[in-house]
């Protein structure tokens, strides 16, 4: 029986969130605790990498912590970021986001359709004279870097934030009491068996969103209940409905 799920997000701020039509559906309490939090990096930190922002004419946005932590760093080391400086992000939401720094033009700011870094791609190749600076998190993979290779893209990645697991108290540890724990990075995972190194997973069902946590989790030794996205559940809401479902049966 499913009862109190813990999602490893912040609170949707949309009450149109699929999260709440579930709670409701299903009658479940749902907590958001994220178990993993971001911080900025020095500006020592960023000297380090020897990377001049200013040697770069479009930047990479993946994420509004990217944003945030770019224009934050360039405050901080007192760079005036050119007029004329392209912004090349994932999706229109995270474009938009730029506003809060700049004065946004579309003619410098371009951005998916889909969130699939893939489909940024076509667009980047067409302003291929550019220099890419990406900032990204301490934790990411190659994938980005192999795919802006591939297209014989000009580019750098930078280090501009840090995620770092966002411990529990222990009145949070005391009162974890949760039938359903789910995880969208391999981060949440870590944060997991640190906070909680004796756990024991029983009857807990685990969700992850993503192949990397997921893989993190079966190496942690943790039963996977469900995998996300597939191909018949793209989104965790999708296959969580489909999970509750099943078990009512």
């Amino acid at each position: 029986m499913i009862k109190k799920i813990l999602v490893s997000q912040p609170k949707p701020t949309s009450e149109k969130s699929p999260y709440f039509d579930i709670a409701k559906r299903f009658g479940v309490e749902l907590v958001f605790r994220p178990f993993i939090k971001v911080e900025a990096i020095t500006s020592k930190e960023f000297r380090a990498q020897k990377v001049s922002i200013l040697d770069y004419t479009a930047i990479v946005f993946t994420s509004r912590h990217a944003i945030d932590h770019f224009f934050n760093m360039a405050k901080e080391l007192r760079l005036n970021i050119p007029e004329d400086m392209k912004y090349f992000c994932v999706t229109e939401t995270i474009a938009l986001y730029i506003q809060k720094y700049v004065q946004y033009r579309k003619r410098k700011v371009f951005y998916g359709e889909t969130g699939r870094v893939d489909d940024l791609i076509p667009t980047m190749v067409k302003h291929k004279t550019e220099k890419y600076l990406v900032p990204m998190s301490d934790v990411h993979n190659d994938s980005l870097s192999n795919l802006l290779d591939s297209k014989k893209l000009t580019h750098k990645e930078v280090v501009m934030y840090k995620t770092v697991s966002n411990d529990f108290t222990l009145e949070e540890v005391k009162s974890f009491d949760y039938d359903m724990l789910i995880f969208f990075s391999p981060s949440g995972i870590e944060s997991l068996t640190k906070n909680f190194p004796n756990f024991k997973q029983g009857d807990i069902a685990i969700a992850t969103f993503g192949p990397t946590t997921a893989k993190a989790a079966k190496e942690a030794g943790l039963r996977l209940d469900i995998e996300a996205p597939s191909e018949k559940y793209p989104s965790m809401t999708g296959a969580l409905q489909h999970y509750l479902i099943e078990i009512e049966d």
